[in-house]
């Protein structure tokens, strides 16, 4: 596969360059399928968000100003193609919720950031993925797309406390899972220690 420098690659697709628009999705599918993934409710979903999301990328690409990231104004779009998404298919029924209480505080709760970024991709997306859409969203929004509570409360019409309760939630849920891979680690660990020692010992006989 040919090298392109980045704006050779914004040129042809702005020129709609069927070879160039093809290196660029090769380029940034990986990335921009785990970005729908922690998004979508399932991979089919994902794999549909990504395929939108570049094709609003290469219809809008006129639209860059070249002022900034090209890599930072895709994810944009990815996100937002994500949002929409939510916004149309599941906003209605599982989206909107009435929070009458906010838990204590916060802090009691941590997710280990190392934790996660051992964690699989595909254990980590079927964890963020099991959460309920709302908290799924405003956790994706808040921990790993930069937004801050002010910003998603617009975004989705929440209040601030709101998303700071959706955020809770999902670092307890996640925390809880976390802990459970550990256990399960360990005894996996445990477990295979056992048949080891069991064999030298058969061996030594």
């Amino acid at each position: 596969m040919p090298a392109y420098s980045e704006q050779e690659i914004i040129a042809g697709c702005r020129n709609q360059n069927r070879a160039i628009q093809e290196h660029l999705y090769k380029m940034y599918y990986s990335m921009f399928l785990k970005v729908c993934a922690r998004y979508a409710k399932d991979m089919q979903d994902a794999e549909q968000l990504i395929n939108d999301g570049f094709l609003k990328i290469f219809n809008n690409i006129s639209k860059f100003g070249n002022n900034g990231s090209f890599e930072g104004w895709m994810r944009r779009i990815m996100v937002n193609t994500c949002l929409d998404y939510l916004r149309s298919k599941y906003m209605k029924e599982e989206m909107v919720m009435h929070i009458n209480s906010v838990p204590a505080e916060q802090s009691s709760i941590s997710v280990n950031s190392v934790a996660l970024e051992s964690m699989e991709f595909k254990e980590l997306v079927k964890i963020i993925q099991s959460l309920p859409t709302m908290t799924r969203t405003v956790f994706n929004l808040y921990v790993f797309d930069g937004y801050n509570h002010a910003q998603i409360g617009v975004q989705l019409n929440i209040s601030e406390k709101t998303s700071q309760w959706h955020v809770h939630q999902a670092r307890n849920f996640l925390q809880k899972k976390i802990k459970q891979n550990d256990t399960i680690q360990v005894k996996y660990e445990t477990n295979n220690m056992k048949s080891y020692s069991g064999a030298r010992s058969s061996d030594s006989a």
